[in-house]
């Protein structure tokens, strides 16, 4: 049994992904697994077909398949959506002109039929082979619409211009918007989708660096060299300086450090690390120097773990299907139905002649056009979007606009998103002396020390008094010591150096005076402005805040107690955050908002995925939308605006729908000709049009 995986080119919706999974599915392969977002494909073929028959038939239904380690094909220009549209709408506007300009040489049916010909042709070699390939597989997609649609208006028309039938017949100018507006939706829906597909791109390019590995040499001496971290081997010996990233998951053999692992864990503060402590591929070395054995390389690291993450929460995400394709399953055989009853009943019942009964069947076609289906979701998204963007907001894909209804939980991660991610000095405590003396002395010790902390705190207390220290010192991952002139001990640092003279190991900083308890120092993120007022706003809509972080438990309780959260999960791994969001989404449909590497998992599994511009690149990647003013207040107007396109969506859609529900009929019946039906058909694009712009102005907030 073997696992194939692979990336599939032009694999950009959910109607292609159906195609390729029934296929996979026909030949007899297992556990298949796609994500149109990120164009992934695995699947498992228990031997019952060679592999490479199996991918030769991916590609024979159009689409390119690119194994591991082979370079990916550039794709000719006129093989693009921008080049197909802008192609068609050179040939359309003059068609559509001469509904309005009395031009001669416009109404000419040859001209029409010469400008209509490479729109057509373009057409069927995009919309056309789609629906040939969706309806070999048993699917019929939005494209067998679009292809009966444009084939029945050129078709009609091009009888009518055979059999010099008048301009009552010419209808050219259909077949052509009817592909050229289609083109423009699919071009909007591929910018979309391309957002989507970098998160796992963007945490690949983070395990890339450069390492200095430590090679021994005679007499002892160990000599530098610097080589490409994809080269390390589990046991190999790397030197990390202050600014450097770590370039492979290892154990420290020598050295302290300072070392920023908010991207893996969530915690704000950088974390000290001596020998015989871990450390993580890709976190940053903020101060100190150290000698690491790498204990993990490649896919066996914590960040190639959480890029797996990522995978499989986009494939396991269940591809939404358009609202327009699913009723176009049913819709396309019950117009052929409908239009093949009119032909029986008009010729064989109503003892019509050929020509009429036909035109009567054609007519059926020609008003059940997808025209105005085609325009419905861009129409409402362009619109929508706009107004998301002029107020710093991008939301990615209509699948968001489609999800946004249903929220009713959103889980907050708490560095960087509900607070600043910004250290700021807490409270503090000092005994047997003046507050002034405290930051004075706590001052003229940390101004010794480059740690990140120690910088946070001489920045704030500057300007504060000093004190003439001796023999100052910096112990590595404990703290600061020297003495005074009065022969006084002083030690400034964590726990590790207060245990001795205090059971309390709740605080960040602690103040010894000659061996005993003289203060201490807690820090914390500063909140968010906009957070308190935001957390309400949701809570009045009836949705339930959660706070989920993987920073302390007390931290957290204590920023949750301030904000009005009632629900806190605190300590969480970025697995367990993925996890818990899978947890309680089986609850109710959840969104996420987070902010770090730590949080792109659980984003992409969320219902609805929410990041700030200042966050990661990866967290901003893996989210369906990214706030980008850096502003939290705006999460309840993108959610707002989220529903009411979707609504708008919606109607516009029912709109389109009922159009054909009540024209099909009326042409069947034979009370409808081709070019009122046009005219019709004209008119539904333009109520789609005002109904969209609507979402300019109105308001999204209830």
């Amino acid at each position: 049994m073997e696992t194939i995986s692979c990336k599939v080119k032009g694999m950009n919706c959910s109607s292609c992904a159906l195609t390729i999974s029934k296929y996979l599915e026909k030949k007899g392969m297992e556990n298949v697994v796609l994500s149109f977002a990120t164009e992934e494909l695995s699947f498992t073929n228990p031997n019952t077909a060679e592999t490479k028959e199996i991918l030769g038939g991916i590609e024979h239904l159009g689409y390119e398949v690119i194994l591991p380690g082979q370079e990916q094909k550039t794709i000719p220009f006129y093989h693009t959506l921008q080049f197909k549209f802008y192609a068609c709408l050179v040939f359309t506007l003059p068609l559509l002109l001469h509904m309005w300009v009395n031009w001669h040489w416009l109404h000419n049916p040859y001209v029409q039929l010469a400008l209509t010909t490479p729109v057509y042709l373009i057409g069927m070699w995009h919309f056309g082979l789609s629906a040939f390939r969706s309806l070999k597989n048993g699917v019929a997609n939005m494209d067998v619409l679009i292809t009966l649609g444009a084939t029945a208006a050129f078709g009609y028309s091009l009888t009518g211009t055979w059999l010099h039938l008048g301009e009552n017949y010419l209808f050219y100018e259909t077949a052509a918007a009817i592909i050229t507006l289609v083109f423009l939706g699919n071009l909007l829906e591929e910018k979309s989708v391309q957002q989507t597909t970098t998160a796992i791109g963007e945490l690949a390019k983070m395990q890339v660096t450069m390492a200095k590995k430590l090679d021994s040499h005679d007499g002892g001496h160990e000599h530098v060299h610097e080589i490409d971290n994809r080269h390390l081997k589990v046991g190999d010996r790397v030197l990390v300086n202050t600014g450097d990233k770590i370039p492979m998951d290892g154990t420290i053999y020598w050295g302290q450090a300072a070392i920023n692992e908010s991207m893996i864990t969530g915690e704000s503060k950088p974390v000290s690390k001596q020998e015989k402590d871990k450390v993580i591929g890709g976190t940053i070395l903020e101060e100190g120097s150290i000698k690491i054995f790498i204990t993990a390389t490649g896919k066996d690291t914590v960040l190639s773990y959480i890029i797996e993450l990522v995978k499989q929460a986009q494939g396991n995400k269940p591809p939404m299907q358009r609202l327009a394709d699913k009723i176009s399953a049913i819709f396309v055989p019950t117009v052929l139905g409908i239009s093949l009853l009119t032909f029986i009943g008009w010729f064989f019942f109503a003892g019509a002649e050929l020509s009429t009964s036909i035109m009567h069947s054609v007519a059926v076609l020609v008003i059940a056009c997808p025209c105005a289906m085609g325009l419905a979701t861009p129409a409402a998204v362009m619109v929508g979007l706009g107004r998301a963007a002029r107020n710093g907001i991008l939301i990615k894909g209509g699948q968001t606009l489609e999800e946004f209804k249903n929220i009713k939980q959103v889980v907050f991660d708490k560095t960087g998103t509900l607070t600043t991610g910004k250290l700021t000095i807490g409270d503090y405590c000092f005994e047997n002396m003046t507050e002034e003396s405290f930051k004075s002395i706590v001052f003229s010790l940390e101004k010794y020390s480059s740690h990140p902390i120690a910088k946070s705190l001489t920045a704030t207390w500057k300007g504060v008094p000093t004190v003439d220290l001796l023999q100052v010192r910096e112990q590595k991952g404990v703290g600061m010591l020297a003495s005074d002139k009065a022969g006084n001990q002083w030690q400034l640092g964590s726990y590790k150096m207060a245990a001795s003279a205090t059971a309390d190991d709740t605080h960040e900083i602690y103040l010894l005076k000659n061996g005993a308890l003289a203060g201490w120092i807690n820090f914390k993120d500063e909140l968010r402005p906009e957070a308190k007022q935001v957390i309400a706003s949701l809570e009045q809509s009836g949705i339930e805040t959660i706070l989920l972080s993987g920073d302390m438990q007390r931290k957290c309780e204590a920023i949750a107690a301030e904000l009005g959260i009632q629900k806190v999960y605190a300590e969480h791994s970025p697995a367990q955050k993925l996890a818990r969001v899978e947890e309680l989404m089986h609850t109710a449909p959840t969104a996420m908002v987070g902010d770090g590497i730590n949080d792109a998992p659980a984003l992409s599994k969320a219902t609805i995925g929410i990041s700030l511009s200042d966050a990661t690149q990866v967290a901003m990647q893996s989210a369906n939308v990214v706030l980008l003013k850096n502003d939290l207040g705006n999460l309840p107007l993108a959610m707002g605006l989220g529903k009411h396109t979707y609504l708008t969506i919606k109607q516009n859609l029912f709109w389109a729908f009922s159009y054909n529900v009540v024209a099909i009929p009326v042409a069947a019946l034979g009370f409808l000709s081709p070019i009122l039906g046009a005219a019709v058909m004209a008119v539904s694009d333009i109520v789609l049009a005002v109904n969209s712009v609507r979402l300019r102005y109105k308001n999204v907030n209830n």
